[in-house]
């Protein structure tokens, strides 16, 4: 923001203050400061007139003349003390600069960082979900990436858990301040970044998140980070996708819902354009970037497991889905695989409980099947041609159930439908949660359930080993009740991102994605904004989709916080751009005066 000057002669000599406001705006997002200024004519920036944000364009004739500014060494402030003390007040007021150019943006960071210490404030030393236990004690080898151990083992190396949850807190706020950046560097109107940053920082689910030992921020991090650096020039080159292609690939490291976003990156390299040969050029090193990611994880991966795989879940995981929804009366299977087939009770409870609980098919079946020898090979491949069984044979049901799930996203409030994973989990509670029967709080001090492999003396499965939390990882639990209560009463009483906002989103940012290919009727500038749109939107659609296809819980449905709202807002950007287009507006001058916000991009 430029200092305001008089309008009847020159910057007063020395003026660092102003400065270094406008070096620091431009740096911030990596765009000159002139382009926030609206335009006014030369005659009136050479006569130090006052442009229209009633500050004077001048040109500092003192120091082009040679004069000596004020402040020197030989000055009544010289010396170093004097120096130091313009450069912070320099620093002061550039920093006072860019908070108020982006006042929108900074009071909603500011609420997310209130809300974030409140959360860190509540319950010590974090949330221990049930999966924690894979992270933190290698529990169940195998059932999901390792990714998450590095960071984890990293922090504790230095903290306990309350610390990898300050760690996670921070990481929230840099997501929601990447995406702020990568919409203003894209052109879009200060108030549209703010809205696409809103849900991230204020969703309660997300604040939930953030304070469990669970991978779930780190996997949004880097799918912003990957978009980011695609989306970081204003002309996307091949050097910056490839480097973000590499961040998503290695993003399943993490989720193994990863995988899915090699699909949004090859759109977006195949919507850029440019000719087939450049095209082809694009689509093989997103590709080749991609896999690169993949096979390094999966190489850590062998090292740290000794297998080479992302995990062995994706079978179980499917098996979920496949039986809540096969018709067994119907279906066509070997013998062998009949036993995998739920009842209609079973059916009921839903992918969840077919998936883990210790009476579902699968659960049951396997060691059943174990002792009988393997008639059919390995489980692993024999729930496999199962799962494939009920894809190829009803995929009208298999499709159903998957968009019966995804619509729940825009319900106008969050409950637990029938079959679903319980979302008290992801709720804040007033006391601090357990989660039965692996996750309990016993005499003052958190008990974990830590499942042992062989069998007992009498050939059963041993059961968990109970064990207290290693108190080196925060010692006991302690509540702030009324911090809690607060936060309880915040999520349910609508701290969230309602449904139909999402969906004002979605469809924002379909139309958007889709004036990509509208390529006469966009200024190139307009047209990267609605490329960036079309990149958020598909990896919006992707992970959401994958995530769907497993099993509907509200914990999958947080990466739509850092992907739909950033794509409405763009979209809604475009779709303004093109409407004045259509329209045949007057130029930029005299549409500046009437929308400045609109008219012209933000730095």
């Amino acid at each position: 923001m430029r200092m305001p000057q008089p309008a009847t002669g020159p910057a007063a000599p020395g003026d660092s203050a102003a400065d270094a406001t406008r070096a620091s705006n431009a740096a911030v997002v990596g765009a000159p400061e002139e382009a926030e200024s609206f335009p006014v004519s030369d005659a009136a920036s050479q006569n130090g007139a006052p442009n229209r944000n009633g500050a004077a364009n001048s040109t500092h004739p003192a120091s082009q003349n040679g004069a000596v500014n004020s402040g020197t060494a030989n000055g009544p402030d010289g010396g170093a003390p004097g120096r130091r003390q313009r450069s912070a007040a320099a620093l002061a007021a550039a920093t006072l600069g860019l908070l108020r150019r982006h006042w929108m943006a900074s009071a909603l960071v500011t609420a997310g960082l209130v809300l974030r210490i409140l959360t860190q404030m509540a319950y010590h030393p974090a949330i221990v979900y049930i999966d924690s236990l894979k992270y933190v004690y290698d529990a169940w080898p195998g059932s999901d990436p390792v990714g998450y151990k590095i960071p984890l083992r990293l922090i504790l190396a230095v903290g306990d858990l309350g610390t990898v949850a300050l760690v996670q807190h921070l990481l929230g706020l840099a997501i929601a301040v990447t995406i702020y950046v990568v919409m203003i560097r894209r052109g879009a109107p200060r108030w549209l970044g703010a809205l696409a940053i809103a849900p991230v920082l204020l969703d309660a689910y997300q604040l939930q998140a953030e304070h469990m030992i669970m991978p779930d921020v780190w996997f949004e991090a880097m799918i912003v980070a990957g978009l980011a650096v695609i989306l970081w020039q204003r002309t996307p080159s091949l050097r910056m996708i490839v480097i973000g292609s590499a961040i998503l690939g290695a993003s399943i490291g993490l989720r193994q819902a990863g995988e899915i976003l090699i699909v949004p990156a090859l759109i977006f390299a195949a919507a850029l354009g440019g000719g087939w040969r450049k095209v082809l050029g694009g689509l093989g090193a997103v590709t080749g970037a991609f896999i690169l990611a993949v096979l390094l994880y999966m190489s850590a991966s062998a090292e740290l497991t000794g297998h080479f795989r992302i995990s062995e879940s994706s079978n179980s995981l499917t098996y979920g889905r496949m039986a809540a929804v096969a018709d067994c009366a119907t279906l066509q299977l070997p013998a062998v695989e009949r036993p995998l087939c739920p009842t209609a009770v079973q059916q009921a409870k839903g992918p969840d409980w077919l998936d883990h609980n210790a009476d579902s098919p699968l659960k049951t079946y396997r060691p059943r099947y174990t002792l009988e020898g393997s008639p059919g090979g390995g489980f692993g491949p024999l729930v496999a041609h199962f799962n494939k069984s009920v894809e190829r044979q009803q995929p009208t049901r298999v499709v159903s159930a998957i968009l019966r799930d995804g619509i729940k996203l825009f319900a106008v409030s969050r409950i637990t439908s029938p079959g679903d994973t319980p979302i008290w989990r992801w709720q804040f509670q007033g006391n601090f949660p357990s989660y039965l029967p692996y996750i309990l709080i016993q005499h003052h001090a958190i008990v974990v359930a830590l499942p042992q492999s062989g069998l007992s003396a009498t050939g059963q499965p041993l059961g968990p080993k109970l064990e207290v939390l290693n108190p080196a990882y925060g010692g006991a639990p302690q509540v702030d009740q009324p911090i809690a209560d607060f936060l309880r009463s915040y999520q349910l009483g609508g701290g969230y991102t309602p449904g139909p906002l999402l969906a004002l989103f979605t469809l924002a940012g379909l139309l958007g994605s889709l004036l990509v290919f509208a390529r006469r009727r966009l200024t190139p500038e307009r047209r990267q904004l609605a490329l960036a749109c079309l990149l958020f939107f598909t990896t919006a659609v992707a992970v959401l989709a994958i995530s769907d296809a497993f099993e509907f819980t509200w914990r999958y449905q947080l990466p739509a916080l850092v992907t739909l709202p950033p794509a409405g807002a763009l979209g809604i950007g475009v779709l303004i751009a093109f409407a004045r287009k259509s329209r045949g507006r007057a130029p930029a001058d005299t549409m500046s005066e009437r929308a400045p916000e609109l008219a012209t991009p933000a730095t």
